[in-house]
């Protein structure tokens, strides 16, 4: 039996009325949200071998286990991707007996390779991530984020931080690289992993990470689908503001937790350098971004900006997909580690404003200085107060 600690925050995570997905990394409280969100449920853990050799020999059998559940009963499956074949019945008895189902997973990889029935849009697809700060109040701590990231297990033991997440990367190299197959060797994929860790939030050219990694271009590319399938990472795209704009422009990838990748990285072990503090909270401020965009059913697409002269703006919103008739309307938002917040990194984004074609609604700048500034249309935000109004709906 799985031990589920005692939740120690409220999340803002809603259940769906209907049958869902839950996917998210391991360790970021899937289960334990599940437990007290559906505490009626009946609770099938495919982690548990038993459970999983009975119901892998004989899908079927799930309707048994149910017995009685009157229409509308919730039933949680838990690590569902280690039986794809299993939705099959799954959708069988959401039309026959009209029961719902919370369909719980930490890797998607199993479920596409496998071309797995993903219940006809019969069912939503929820995320979840680490806290964020609007999860942890008063207990937030963005020092501490930056650091060794939000896993519950290392809020709960903050102290233990460096061997936690050790362990955590052991874990997943264990649990979700071995035990699915899809490595034939280790030793590359542990060099890879060393260098993606340290690449958390920039841009991403695959050769040079194959010639550092010394494997082709090609392993360097599956690595990478590894890691997205696997949900511990996922890639940023460039913006393109114009129809006929063709720039080529590598994307960058993000860790879904600071401290995960500073364990990924090696870096546990040594104070954390500012550049690497600085990329952190870039990486940070986006995850709390994706957060917001998915919890507050916004769906706004995410990407970054790169100018004709190089110059990067950290985060395009783009609030209103363009059209051949009307212009994309975005937010756009520059982060800096910075303690005062110097005038000219406001040009970027001002330069994008003064385009024919875009229409920017925002301008802000987050820093980690004290105070809050306006600047002809600019907003300059310490990152807390930029956190707070980001899930107070007053950002996007």
């Amino acid at each position: 039996m799985r031990l589920v600690m005692k939740p120690l925050h409220q999340r803002l995570l809603c259940v769906p009325d209907r049958s869902f997905f839950l996917f998210g990394p391991r360790g970021v409280g899937k289960s334990t949200w599940l437990m007290e969100a559906l505490p009626g449920a009946l609770r099938l853990d495919l982690l548990d071998a038993r459970t999983s050799l009975e119901l892998g020999r004989s899908p079927t059998a799930l309707e048994g286990m149910a017995g009685t559940l009157p229409p509308g009963s919730w039933i949680v499956l838990d690590e569902i991707q280690r039986i794809p074949a299993l939705l099959d019945e799954v959708h069988r008895l959401m039309q026959m007996r009209r029961w719902r189902f919370a369909l719980c997973g930490s890797s998607a990889r199993k479920l596409k390779r496998g071309g797995a029935n993903l219940l006809a849009g019969r069912a939503v697809t929820r995320r979840m991530a680490p806290f964020v700060s609007a999860e942890l109040g008063s207990g937030f701590d963005l020092r501490s984020s930056l650091e060794w990231g939000n896993l519950p297990a290392v809020r709960e033991d903050a102290a233990g931080a460096a061997d936690l997440l050790t362990a955590y990367v052991h874990t997943y190299l264990r649990e979700e690289i071995r035990e699915e197959g899809v490595l034939r060797r280790l030793d590359p994929f542990l060099r890879f992993l060393a260098i993606a860790g340290m690449m958390n939030g920039q841009t991403i050219n695959l050769q040079n990470i194959a010639r550092e990694a010394a494997v082709p271009r090609s392993t360097v590319e599956s690595y990478f689908s590894v890691l997205t399938d696997t949900l511990l990472g996922e890639f940023l795209t460039a913006w393109r503001p114009h129809f006929k704009v063709r720039e080529q422009v590598h994307p960058k990838f993000y860790w879904f937790d600071a401290g995960v990748a500073r364990g990924a990285a090696g870096l546990l072990r040594q104070p954390a350098e500012r550049e690497w503090l600085g990329r952190a909270l870039e990486a940070h401020l986006l995850h709390e971004i994706r957060v917001h965009n998915e919890v507050s059913d916004k769906h706004c697409p995410i990407r970054f900006y790169r100018t004709s002269a190089g110059v990067e703006i950290d985060f395009i919103l783009e609030t209103v997909q363009r059209t051949s008739a009307h212009p994309a309307q975005v937010v756009g938002i520059e982060v800096k580690l910075a303690e005062r917040w110097d005038r000219g990194w406001e040009r970027p984004l001002r330069d994008l404003a003064s385009q024919k074609g875009v229409r920017v609604q925002r301008m802000i700048g987050v820093y980690t200085g004290p105070r809050s500034y306006r600047f002809d249309g600019f907003d300059v935000l310490p990152a807390t107060e930029f956190l707070r109004r980001l899930h107070a709906g007053d950002i996007f």
